[in-house]
């Protein structure tokens, strides 16, 4: 049974929401106006009582956005998953569909999971050749000021997109688990944070061919090996001291004739994804009203 549902439709010529619904533990916030009054856009703020999501809990939200409307799903604060008790699981569903020449972007604050916490995630949206789609994906390493790295014990996250007639457009999933040989952290290494963010549509296209060229381009310097003056690369040279940067990030097109664009990051602090989301995303701001993440 779903525990929140939002539809926004045409009415008069502008983005309105028709229905909205939601009970405990989710809790929906809909502003009158977010941003300029030039823009059509509805934004909607996802809240959790209690602060965060206790062990057990199931959140199951659908989200519909009709023809020609903009909706902006977000959060308030970082989405806090409590340790899991007499291993129960907690989890989140989204169900959404998209309509013709519509927008939906899904820009939450990042997932923190406690000790031994036990969460899994679904997304699933619905779209047609014209819809678009922002979706932004993410989690840190946990309760940094508590000593916490990584520490819970199995963060599941899967997300899907799925054309018209059934057809899958989009399939992927991050299972984070803790391992008899090797920990999560051990794996992670320096990292802290994982991101993953996903343009859709044909409104997104400039978006798609900027950002993949920033991202080139940043990489391309902070992952180029040092040369010599003779031109060869010195991998063992004295001076030489082989790093991780502080962010990585790798772009991919997907769907027929590149439809859509994949960016996976993964970065040492939460901030300098945060800066990395406000950066890349900030040409959203006609569409929204105002740019993510400010």
């Amino acid at each position: 049974m779903e525990t929140g549902l939002i539809e926004v439709e045409k009415v008069r010529g502008k983005s309105t929401v028709t229905r909205c619904f939601s009970k405990y533990p989710l809790k929906f916030i809909v502003p009158s106006k977010v941003g300029s009054s030039d823009t059509d856009a509805i934004w909607v703020y996802s809240l959790s009582y209690g602060g965060g999501i206790v062990s057990g809990d199931s959140i199951s939200c659908g989200v519909t956005v009709g023809d020609g409307c903009t909706v902006a799903l977000t959060t308030q604060a970082s989405t806090k998953v409590y340790k899991s008790l007499d291993a129960k699981h907690s989890e989140q569903v989204l169900e959404a569909r998209i309509g013709k020449e519509s927008l939906l972007a899904v820009i939450p604050d990042p997932v923190t999971c406690y000790a031994a916490a036990k969460y899994c995630q679904k997304q699933v949206f619905h779209v047609v050749s014209e819809s678009n789609l922002v979706l932004v994906d993410w989690l840190t390493s946990g309760r940094h000021k508590s000593g916490e790295k990584w520490d819970f014990d199995i963060y599941k996250s899967a997300n899907h997109i799925i054309l018209e007639g059934d057809q899958p457009l989009f399939l992927d999933s991050l299972l984070l688990e803790q391992g008899c040989s090797m920990s999560i952290s051990q794996r992670m290494h320096d990292y802290h944070v994982i991101a993953m963010v996903v343009l859709l549509g044909p409104k997104l296209k400039h978006l798609q061919s900027q950002l993949q060229e920033e991202v080139k381009e940043t990489m391309s310097k902070n992952l180029r090996m040092p040369v010599s003056s003779s031109g060869h690369y010195t991998r063992n040279g004295p001076t030489y001291n082989p790093q991780r940067p502080a962010l990585i990030a790798s772009c991919s097109p997907f769907g027929p004739m590149g439809a859509g664009l994949v960016v996976r990051i993964a970065a040492v602090t939460t901030e300098s994804v945060y800066n990395f989301l406000r950066h890349h995303l900030a040409s959203l701001e006609p569409l929204l009203g105002v740019p993510p993440y400010t």
